[in-house]
């Protein structure tokens, strides 16, 4: 049975030239470019959509239409690429602790892991700014040293902590269990659908541009070298969508914002 994954467009999408040996190298090169060319965005939610964990979904949005997505849209895409080159990837879920902890936040975070000449690797492509945008050794690190990302081990919970203002702070814990795609579809609809969620109430994007990243959370904007600002309205976030995230989204200028009564 042909595959559904049409990765001749992928690769266009990513900007991808290099080789697909299932080695380090091509791991390492895919994750970098899949991080720089689709962005991390939350805007279907806003707009009552629940994103589609299917290829054909995932590759009419996050190729065909250069649309950008959250966790789960990214590692299920990315993982299917993977497969498709004879890597093994495994799926495993994590409680996001970077506003509250892991007693109260549900296992809502998708990321894979890669076993390669006998060391495991982290590949993490939807976590938005806190993407790691290498491949990480999925071993207990250096917490005194200067990388980005750093994992610690606790009994059976690993926690990666991520670099905030120069400081290591925990992103999100895990008890590394190999999970299965329905695990993901109900997480999926619960993150894209509940009103706990914080991804039905605020925008969350995230894209790297040759400039540096470009975050927004709400209104809020930061721009590479850490200049600051607020959007005035909708019609200016469609615009930065276009001017950084490389694609025109008209229902963005009427879409429901619950944390932000001025766009209501």
């Amino acid at each position: 049975m042909a595959s559904a994954l049409n990765l001749d467009a992928y690769f266009a999408r990513i900007g991808w030239r290099g080789a697909t040996d299932p080695d380090f190298a091509t791991l390492a090169g895919l994750l970098k470019a899949h991080t720089a060319k689709i962005p991390f965005e939350n805007l279907d939610v806003l707009l009552g959509q629940t994103p589609r964990l299917d290829l054909e979904g995932l590759q009419d949005k996050l190729v065909t239409r250069c649309r950008g997505g959250y966790c789960f849209e990214h590692a299920t895409l990315l993982a299917a690429v993977l497969t498709e080159l004879g890597f093994r990837p495994a799926a495993h879920a994590a409680r996001v602790v970077l506003m509250r902890p892991k007693e109260q936040s549900p296992r809502g975070h998708m990321f894979l892991t890669v076993a390669l000449g006998g060391e495991t690797y982290l590949v993490d492509p939807g976590f938005a700014s806190y993407s790691a945008r290498e491949p990480l050794p999925f071993r207990a690190g250096d917490f005194n040293s200067n990388q980005s990302h750093v994992l610690t081990r606790n009994g059976d919970f690993w926690t990666l902590h991520v670099r905030r203002d120069g400081v290591l702070i925990p992103g999100w814990v895990t008890r590394l269990e190999p999970e299965h795609p329905i695990d993901f579809e109900v997480s999926n609809h619960w993150t894209a659908t509940s009103p706990a969620s914080p991804f039905t109430q605020v925008v969350m994007m995230s894209a790297v541009t040759p400039q540096g990243r470009v975050n927004v959370m709400n209104r809020d904007v930061t721009l590479p070298g850490g200049e600051t600002r607020q959007l005035a309205d909708r019609k200016e976030l469609r615009q930065l969508l276009a001017a950084h995230f490389g694609f025109d989204l008209p229902k963005a200028e009427s879409m429901k914002v619950p944390a932000v009564a001025e766009w209501r």
